[in-house]
């Protein structure tokens, strides 16, 4: 019997074979897709990469909750709203695969790591690493965190100009780096860089990452992942040859064993570090950023309490904006029949700006969070970390760390955003803004 610790195969990555398979379970599939535009339209692409959100909503006010669209190449599910979610994400959770969504369209850079992986293996490796994550281990952490965000803070000076992505990325890739796998915080800057080199290829044209060879984005992201390879499995190497221990996550993965006394590989520890590094950077950076946006839009509800504009800030800008995934069996999901072996999506960023779930749905409004109003929001109707089994495992450090940082924002300064600047999104995989968040320091009132 083989090992629980074992993972699977690695995936191929050809774009070509892709294609192919994803047109071959098409043709086979045997129950009628759902309504939607089903015909191939470039211009629907195209629009669909570059601005996602109106096409779903539009798409949702004319066919409902669960419609099709094809993007590029192929027919895609999408299921929105409190009834799809909380089907996708709990009730029927085990009929939906991850691995054999687009999510693995993250295996080139991020590996077999938690968003990657299904089943035993998966259910495994995240049991394995929950222990770093429990309350008492968060706030152990919250003194690296502190730190790092006093060190960070203490250059700013009032009139001060700063790209508040860029230094909340950086801010964030120390944190994790430190508190969740114990390595050394002077290469974060160089590893954030690479990030976002590696990050960048998923914002490209579509068929701009179909591109393989010298010079092309797909080169040029895995150049950066070898970097970043380097850094990790240089401290997985130290850590096996000196028998260095902490309490940190990479302790856990190098010291985990299965019941037969088999351990995690050296390829699948670096894996889960570069998952984990990514989503532990990413969600803080977007979320920061977003929220000092609206705040510098909406400087009324700056004395509102945090958690409520955390939450607000998280309805309307979601980090993991979309869930890929693929049918195991047919199914019915909203009283809409859908094949078995198709692409299904579901999107908390259209989810949390249904008109006819949320009131005034794309308006800043911190207060739908508040003790009265909180409670009659639907289930499954907010999802900014999924849900059921896969709840994103980091959520509670992420919630811990927004929170330290925001508040030595806000105790001390005032963000306001330069002159002319307009809001563009991009998704690579998470949303974010596309040109930065440029803005000028003001001491707080």
């Amino acid at each position: 019997m083989s090992s629980a610790l074992a993972g699977p195969k690695p995936l191929k990555t050809s774009p070509v074979l892709k294609i192919a398979s994803d047109l071959r379970r098409e043709r086979q599939a045997t129950t009628p897709f759902p309504p939607g535009e089903t015909r191939f339209s470039m211009r629907r692409t195209q629009r669909f990469a570059a601005t996602p959100l109106p096409v779903l909503l539009e798409a949702y006010a004319q066919h409902g909750p669960v419609f099709t669209l094809r993007i590029l190449h192929g027919n895609t599910i999408f299921a929105l709203g409190p009834e799809a979610n909380h089907h996708m994400l709990v009730s029927n959770a085990r009929n939906f695969s991850w691995r054999e969504g687009y999510m693995s369209d993250l295996f080139p850079l991020l590996g077999d790591g938690l968003l990657t992986i299904d089943g035993e293996f998966h259910r495994r490796s995240r049991q394995i690493m929950l222990p770093a994550f429990h309350r008492e281990q968060i706030a152990a952490s919250t003194a690296v965190i502190h730190e790092e965000v006093g060190r960070a803070l203490d250059p700013w000076q009032a009139g001060q100009r700063l790209d508040l992505y860029e230094w909340t990325r950086e801010l964030a890739l120390r944190i994790a780096m430190r508190a969740l796998f114990g390595l050394r915080s002077e290469t974060a800057p160089q590893a954030a860089h690479d990030f976002e080199e590696a990050l960048g290829f998923y914002a490209k044209d579509y068929l701009l990452q179909a591109l393989r060879g010298p010079g092309s984005p797909f080169a040029r992201m895995r150049a950066a992942r070898a970097r970043l390879d380097v850094l990790i499995h240089g401290e997985i190497d130290r850590r096996r040859a000196t028998g260095e221990r902490g309490t940190d996550i990479l302790s856990l993965l190098l010291d985990a064993r299965d019941e037969d006394g088999s351990s995690l590989s050296r390829a699948h520890v670096r894996d889960e570090v570069m998952t984990l590094l990514f989503a532990g950077h990413d969600t803080t950076t977007s979320t920061i950023s977003f929220l000092f946006h609206e705040l510098s839009h909406h400087p009324q509800h700056a004395t509102a309490p945090l958690d409520l504009l955390l939450d607000e800030t998280l309805r309307l800008y979601p980090p993991a904006w979309i869930g890929p995934r693929r049918t195991i069996e047919q199914c019915v999901i909203a009283g809409v029949r859908v094949p078995g072996g198709v692409p299904v999506n579901y999107c908390s960023w259209a989810s949390h700006r249904l008109p006819d779930v949320w009131e005034a749905p794309h308006v800043f409004d911190p207060g739908r969070f508040a003790p009265g109003r909180r409670e009659q929001i639907p289930k499954g109707a907010y999802v900014p970390f999924g849900g059921g089994s896969r709840t994103c495992i980091g959520m509670r450090f992420a919630q811990a760390e927004i929170d330290v940082i925001a508040r030595a924002i806000l105790d001390r300064w005032r963000l306001e955003l330069e002159p002319g600047y307009r809001l563009s999104i991009r998704q690579m995989p998470t949303i974010s803004p596309r040109a930065g968040m440029p803005m000028t320091v003001r001491a707080a009132a």
